[in-house]
């Protein structure tokens, strides 16, 4: 008999955890009311996965549900997403644009600087990806322009600075909501 009853299997674990469970935070990044955590749809998850690389496997560990395939690359060494007036600076502009957690995945690019356009790719399947404090040559692309709506393959992109630095330029800020009124989101 098998003395280690320890499992990490989800059909097990539906058996044993039938309520719905609530993601609590003290600090942190919220984009929106929290929402109950059923067993089949998390209001709010970390999502892992391995992709293959030539080198080493990557574990991409996010928040939100990705369910419209929207990817918010976001670059900070120091937090989780960014500091309180960056994440505050980034729930206005999800917001301005009608989304919310379960529309998107928010990524920290800081944690995964070897992953490239083609891997979140491959992982995300985004229609769309916001980035910012992440340049074109970081995801291994050619140049493109702040603030500009370009298209990459079936991708549309939106390059921006890092939420701290944008939040202190209000031209920036002027240009990323011009291009956000472009989106037909």
């Amino acid at each position: 008999m098998n003395e280690n009853q320890l499992t990490t299997s989800g059909a097990a674990l539906n058996f044993f955890f039938t309520d719905d469970v609530y993601l609590v935070k003290e600090s942190g990044f919220q984009l929106d009311e929290p929402a109950p955590v059923s067993k089949s749809e998390p209001a709010v998850k970390v999502k892992e996965n391995v992709v293959a690389s030539p080198d080493e496997a990557v574990e991409f560990k996010f928040l939100g549900n990705n369910k419209r395939n929207i990817l918010i690359l976001v670059n900070d060494e120091q937090h989780e997403v960014s500091d309180e007036m960056g994440r505050e600076l980034l729930r206005k502009i999800v917001k301005s644009v009608n989304l919310s957690a379960n529309d998107f995945a928010l990524l920290n690019y800081a944690r995964y600087k070897q992953a490239d356009f083609n891997q979140l790719q491959s992982y995300f399947s985004s229609s769309l990806i916001f980035a910012f404090g992440v340049t074109p040559a970081q995801l291994a692309l050619g140049g493109h322009p702040e603030h500009t709506i370009v298209q990459q393959g079936a991708v549309r992109m939106i390059f921006s600075a890092e939420l701290r630095t944008l939040d202190q330029n209000p031209a920036g800020k002027k240009a990323l909501w011009a291009c956000l009124q472009n989106l037909g989101l």
